[in-house]
């Protein structure tokens, strides 16, 4: 698996080549934890990452380790596999994986939209 990691200021990139499983899960961990303290913000770009098992699960949702960084830690160009996998894991877990942290601009699922009253 390649992996590219951009950081411009406080933010950092990953970007994947390939499929998440347990077998790849290590380098990338290894990856993220490179990071220097000063990141907050890292994107997991997945556009080419078109099958991810529950590794993917626990890459994305980890807990912080103590006296790690507290970064917060979004997705992008997610697949339609991984898609289906992280919303079946929120369906079933909703308090584990929260996908509205995910996916910031995504609206809670307990909101319910309506549309507008008028003529």
């Amino acid at each position: 698996m390649n992996i590219v990691t951009v950081i411009d200021g406080t933010s950092a990139h990953i970007t994947p080549y390939g499929d998440i499983d347990f077998d790849t899960l290590p380098p990338l961990r290894a990856a993220a934890d490179a990071l220097p303290a000063h990141v907050t913000d890292l994107v997991w770009d997945l556009n080419h990452t078109a099958f991810m098992d529950t590794a993917g699960l626990h890459l994305l949702f980890a807990p912080r380790p103590p006296g790690g960084p507290n970064r917060r830690t979004t997705v992008t160009g997610v697949c339609s596999q991984p898609l289906r996998l992280l919303f079946l894991a929120a369906d079933l877990h909703p308090a584990v994986f929260d996908l509205t942290r995910l996916f910031p601009d995504t609206p809670p699922t307990d909101l319910q939209q309506t549309a507008p009253e008028g003529p």
